[in-house]
């Protein structure tokens, strides 16, 4: 009991996709770290693009990174000079053979989309706001785009508490047993005066129908 996995991680090939789409026995850990530090260096220079999530293709030396974000625009620039950067920015962090190639997709609904919904809940914390009313807010904008259930928790010291606790608010159904289930999964943290929160989102957006035997 209590023994909790991965809502993605759960899902892999059931209703989620991988985010590193590559094999090579022989390199394997290398092309691991590399894609580590990609994901890293690009959410941390550009955290304020909102970026849910950085796809990673290979091909040999190509290197194909996909930013999906829900702010396409920063990312592109004027004319896709900010495009360069960003491939400057990769190349600094990989093999200096690497043929680096950036891509950017846009998030349609950002509010569907548990790691943005996770990351702006924590923004809000930082700033002072109500977490309660920031997660219910949260919740409802979600639920008025077409999410058949919502879950939202923060923890921590919430509230400059002496003994960390963690609350949650859930609205609709959030099935996390369920394979066929689309649950996204978010999670990001506050930095607060009194310490560090944590803020989880989980999404339940559609339900891929049972496969029929024969």
């Amino acid at each position: 009991m209590g023994q909790k996995t991965h809502p993605i991680g759960f899902r892999l090939g059931v209703s989620q996709d991988w985010q590193s789409k590559w094999f090579n026995e022989k390199h394997y850990s290398e092309y691991l770290l590399e894609d580590e530090k990609i994901r890293n260096a690009v959410k941390k220079a550009y955290f304020h693009a909102g970026i849910s999530k950085v796809k990673i293709e290979r091909s040999g030396n190509r290197v194909n990174v996909i930013i999906v974000t829900g702010r396409p625009g920063i990312l592109i620039g004027k004319k896709g000079s900010e495009i360069n950067n960003i491939k400057s920015l990769v190349k600094s962090v990989v093999s200096p053979e690497r043929d680096i190639v950036i891509s950017i997709e846009e998030v349609r609904t950002p509010e569907l989309d548990a790691q943005l919904t996770a990351e702006f809940i924590a923004g809000r914390i930082e700033k002072r706001a109500s977490y309660k009313r920031t997660m219910k807010r949260s919740i409802q904008f979600a639920l008025k785009k077409g999410a058949l259930g919502v879950k939202t928790m923060v923890g921590g010291r919430i509230n400059g508490a002496e003994i960390a606790r963690s609350e949650w608010y859930r609205e609709g159904r959030v099935p996390l047993q369920t394979l066929r289930a689309h649950v996204d999964y978010g999670f990001a943290i506050a930095h607060t005066k009194y310490g560090v929160l944590g803020v989880k989102v989980w999404i339940f957006t559609k339900e891929n129908s049972p496969v029929k035997s024969a």
